[in-house]
């Protein structure tokens, strides 16, 4: 029987053990690894490409019918802005103070030794400008502020006082002022409805030698702001 040598099994051994070396197999697996990273990067990369795309579609659309959308807008808000100054002014027809109403009542508050000289009537506003609707996103509007007008009344009242030497008519006429029922409700609530202003030293006049206190009172009625 033959003997059979081989003379090349010590080559095929190495060769083998070389063939499953670890290391080698972890550089193939590290490599697949890094092919799928790689890929996955790559269709990250795409998909971000795209959406950039569609966004830029999208602003495109939206510019082009911005233009139309502040239009329609403008339309909206000017029927609010009619509808808001009617209001005012049916407000403002309905509420208006009324001059006639105070001499009215002025009138019926008399007192023997003090005639009145002279009364004033002062009616002013303060105004205060609005502001318009504002439009923060597609469909969002904040609503703006009417405009509006802070009302100021004063009635001013010159008197004499002839109560003298009691000089007690100014007090009385104030207090028979606070008391009477139009101007008990309507002015402001004491002590700021009626005040004195002015009170001179006694005096007289030729054609007359009973000596007086001249005097004012401001009858001052509460601010209002109206729309």
């Amino acid at each position: 029987m033959p003997i059979r040598l081989n003379l090349l099994a010590e080559a095929q051994t190495a060769e083998e053990m070389r063939r499953r070396d670890p290391v080698k197999r972890a550089a193939w697996i590290g490599g697949f690894i890094a092919f799928l990273v790689l890929l996955w990067a790559g269709l990250l990369q795409f998909d971000i490409m795209s959406a950039n795309s569609e966004l830029n579609t999208l602003e495109g659309r939206w510019k082009s019918m911005e233009k139309d959308f502040s239009h329609a807008v403008g339309i909206m808000t000017k029927p609010r802005e009619i509808e808001d100054k009617l209001a005012a002014l049916d407000q403002l027809a309905t509420n208006r103070f009324l001059w006639g109403t105070v001499l009215n009542a002025l009138q019926q508050v008399t007192l023997d030794n003090l005639p009145l000289v002279r009364f004033k009537g002062d009616q002013s506003y303060i105004q205060f400008e609005g502001t318009k609707p504002v439009t923060n996103a597609p469909g969002r509007i904040t609503p703006g502020k009417p405009a509006t007008s802070t009302e100021k009344i004063i009635l001013s009242i010159d008197a004499r006082d002839y109560s003298l030497p009691q000089g007690d008519g100014i007090f009385k006429f104030k207090e028979a002022l606070e008391i009477f029922p139009f101007f008990q409700t309507n002015l402001q609530k004491k002590p700021n409805g009626v005040v004195l202003t002015r009170r001179d030293p006694p005096q007289t006049e030729a054609l007359d030698p009973r000596p007086f206190v001249p005097f004012a009172l401001e009858c001052r009625f509460p601010e209002k702001t109206r729309q």
